[in-house]
């Protein structure tokens, strides 16, 4: 394969190409994307399966079979159901915060081993639950092993690529979460036909594969060299990682470069107090606003509780399972096109074609839904799959956008001082927001009834409208010379260039 240079800026180059070391290493990343997304598709799934419902949620099951009464909005409002599905956020907000620190002082190996074993743990306990408190505890423990992989594995994929290759390669991560999605919706599909009413425990257990695969590629693979100086010092360990990784002997500039970035990080003994200082503002607020902004498209809410809410407007158990395959099978094709399409026509480019996408759909969704739909009415066939083609337009635009880009920039945009911490920042920030529409969708979708879609889309308008004005492209940037896209951004130059000036005067 013929070697690719990386421009590094003041007319460095670095050079390599795509290696095996490189692959196995996005291997790894979809494994944890997998992780992910299979606990997001598998909890809607059981949750909608009458055998699960009856065995754990009593209450739940009896008001959709027997109270004609109620309103079709609010038949799965339950508390104690919506724990069950984001517990995982919460215990994963907690864990992320001891994730950095973890990260920093053991590099991005460690924290995905006990990722790794943290999840295996957690599909074991909730294949094997009896009651409603063994599946939580299954669940906090998976959550704590989201907020390990979610803190390490971006930056571990995004530290292993070139710079002309980190969105393709970090979009990996997302394709596993959509695959993850997918595959869960599937294993749903064909566990709820099985009789005896024990599907869900093979529901809940396959997440112990994808574990089992970051499990060992935490053990085999090595660090990235960014860690590798970072942590243990050995310049030469980390140029031959390097030089494996980049298939070439070439490599001094970037490891100059990653020598230089680690010397800076060194002089840093608490990344989270530096990194509420006015010249990581940017960067501050992007490790914010942008994991807010993707839980607030409203795209959790659709992983979550598509097969209820198609059962909501109409469809049967079946019918509502399989509907969520087709949606995912849109959703993952539309993240396989951004993969080819983000370093070529950037990240900011992706953002608005998804983000007018999203905003269309959901509006049009609200419409149909308050025109056609009542509180005890149903919705013909033909325009419950109305809603479903919908529906796969905006995960196609969330597939486009917010889904993998979500993860892509946040990981590409802290210099190496304050990275464990700003991904910390970034991993909670979208842990939180995850929980707390996981734990409100419900009670939300029982008194905004269809109003429910147009809250979603004015969050859209708003978050498309920040990237517009505020998020500067970043494709092309060596990772490591990121700081140079905020002191040319007709906004942010102003607050860094500043900094830069206060720090003058006073050295």
């Amino acid at each position: 394969m013929a070697v690719a240079q990386g421009v590094a800026g003041e007319g460095v180059q670095y050079k390599g190409r795509i290696t095996l070391l490189v692959v196995l290493s996005c291997v790894v990343g979809a494994s944890a994307g997998l992780i992910f997304g299979y606990d997001l598709g598998v909890s809607g799934g059981v949750t909608s399966m009458d055998p699960f419902l009856k065995k754990f949620f009593p209450n739940v099951y009896r008001r959709m079979k027997e109270d004609k009464k109620i309103s079709n909005y609010c038949k799965f409002d339950s508390q104690l159901l919506t724990l069950f599905t984001s517990s995982l956020y919460i215990s994963g907000l907690i864990s992320s915060f001891f994730a950095s620190p973890v990260t920093r002082a053991f590099g991005r190996k460690g924290t995905m081993l006990v990722a790794g074993v943290a999840v295996l743990t957690g599909s074991t306990l909730g294949a094997s639950a009896s009651n409603v408190y063994m599946l939580v505890f299954g669940r906090v423990s998976l959550g704590i092993g989201l907020g390990f992989a979610n803190q390490s594995v971006p930056l571990y994929i995004s530290e292993m690529a070139l710079p002309q290759h980190r969105g393709a390669v970090n979009i990996v991560f997302e394709i596993g979460v959509s695959i993850g999605v997918l595959l869960a919706n599937l294993v749903n599909f064909g566990t709820e036909k099985i009789e005896g009413g024990w599907g869900w425990r093979i529901s809940l257990s396959l997440a112990s594969v994808p574990a089992s695969i970051l499990t060992l590629g935490a053990i085999i693979l090595p660090d990235t060299p960014n860690s590798l100086i970072q942590n243990t010092n050995n310049h030469e360990k980390a140029k031959r990682v390097l030089q494996r990784l980049r298939g070439t002997t070439d490599v001094q500039a970037e490891f100059d470069d990653l020598i230089k970035a680690s010397s800076i990080s060194k002089t840093i003994n608490h990344p989270f107090r530096k990194i509420i200082q006015r010249k990581y503002r940017p960067q501050l607020v992007m490790a914010a606003a942008i994991p807010c902004f993707a839980q607030m498209t409203g795209i959790n809410v659709i992983t979550f509780y598509a097969p209820i809410l198609f059962r909501t407007i109409g469809l049967k158990e079946s019918a509502s399972l399989l509907s969520t395959v087709v949606i995912r099978v849109f959703s993952t094709s539309c993240i396989f096109v951004a993969m080819f399409a983000v370093d070529k026509y950037g990240r900011r480019v992706l953002f608005m074609i998804g983000g007018i996408m999203m905003l269309a759909t959901q509006l049009t969704i609200g419409g149909l839904l308050t025109a056609l739909f009542g509180d005890h009415g149903t919705l013909s066939k033909v325009s419950a799959y109305i809603v479903l083609v919908l529906i796969c337009i905006y995960v196609c635009g969330f597939g486009l956008s917010w889904g993998p880009l979500g993860w892509l920039v946040p990981s590409e945009i802290f210099p190496l001082e304050i990275r464990s911490a700003g991904q910390s920042i970034t991993v909670a920030v979208g842990l939180l927001f995850a929980f707390l529409v996981g734990q409100t969708f419900l009670v939300m979708l029982c008194h905004m009834k269809s109003g429910i879609f147009f809250f979603f889309g004015g969050w859209v308008a708003a978050m498309t409208l920040f990237v517009y004005l505020l998020l500067p492209e970043t494709k092309n940037v060596p990772i490591e010379k990121m700081e140079k896209v905020w002191k040319e951004h007709w906004f942010w130059k102003n607050i860094v260039s500043d900094q830069v000036d206060d720090e003058k005067v006073y050295s």
